[in-house]
């Protein structure tokens, strides 16, 4: 479970846990013969056409290569059955990138490139000193879900006695006034939620629910907000 550094209304801050909770289906999917679908990742090729250049020399010779034989098959490899993959970037000549550095490449009018610079990553700010605080901000639950995209929630959890209680007060206030609380990162508390290393920025709001001496503290992400044509 990943931490969260996180102020209440009274600017006392502590870390809790976050998890998401994924909604699972109901819907089950079943063969013809009642037996439940699995589903199975299988290697397709490892060839591809600079690779096939490389070993014949032209465009040509490949062509003359693929009517005669398959050579983009690797028939020791094609069909396997894939376990625990990880992602791996690789190089010109398919081979395996050790070190990789993302720049940014923008072009002119006329096609060519006028600049390039590093790809610049935005640092995670949810589990620094500075927590995440509220901004003072409140929505009302209806007036929210019109007025933002939500695209992700997360749900706050405490993770001793001490952050029971905060959290639960936390909820409390929430629930009392049916109200979504803005939240965001930095000194002001109005930057947005950047959960991971070079991943896109949101805006936080935060949702309390109560059930007797129970609660439910859920952090929403939005990406979008909407507008109205007409102004108003």
């Amino acid at each position: 479970m990943r931490a969260i550094n996180i102020a209440n209304e009274q600017r006392r801050d502590s870390k809790v846990g976050f998890e998401p909770k994924p909604k699972r289906s109901v819907i089950r999917m079943l063969l013809p013969d009642g037996r439940e679908k699995q589903n199975v990742q299988f290697l397709k090729t490892r060839q591809n056409m600079r690779t096939l250049l490389r070993q014949y020399g032209n465009e040509c010779a490949v062509g003359n290569a693929l009517a005669k034989s398959d050579p983009e098959i690797d028939i020791e490899h094609c069909g396997r059955l894939i376990n625990g993959t990880r992602r791996i970037y690789l190089t010109g000549r398919n081979e395996i990138a050790y070190s990789v550095s993302q720049v940014q490449v923008l072009y002119g009018v006329d096609g060519k490139e006028t600049e390039r610079h590093d790809l610049s990553k935005s640092p995670s700010n949810i589990d620094v000193d500075i927590p995440v605080k509220w901004s003072g901000k409140e929505f009302p639950k209806e007036e929210a879900i019109r007025k933002f995209v939500f695209s992700k929630k997360y749900q706050l959890r405490h993770t001793s006695g001490i952050t029971f209680d905060f959290l639960f007060n936390m909820a409390k206030y929430l629930h009392e006034r049916n109200t979504m609380m803005f939240v965001g990162g930095g000194k002001k508390g109005n930057e947005p939620l950047v959960l991971n290393k070079g991943g896109e920025p949101y805006r936080g709001f935060l949702e309390g629910r109560i059930n007797g001496d129970s609660y439910c503290l859920i952090l929403h992400l939005a990406s979008m907000e909407i507008k109205s044509i007409f102004g108003v």
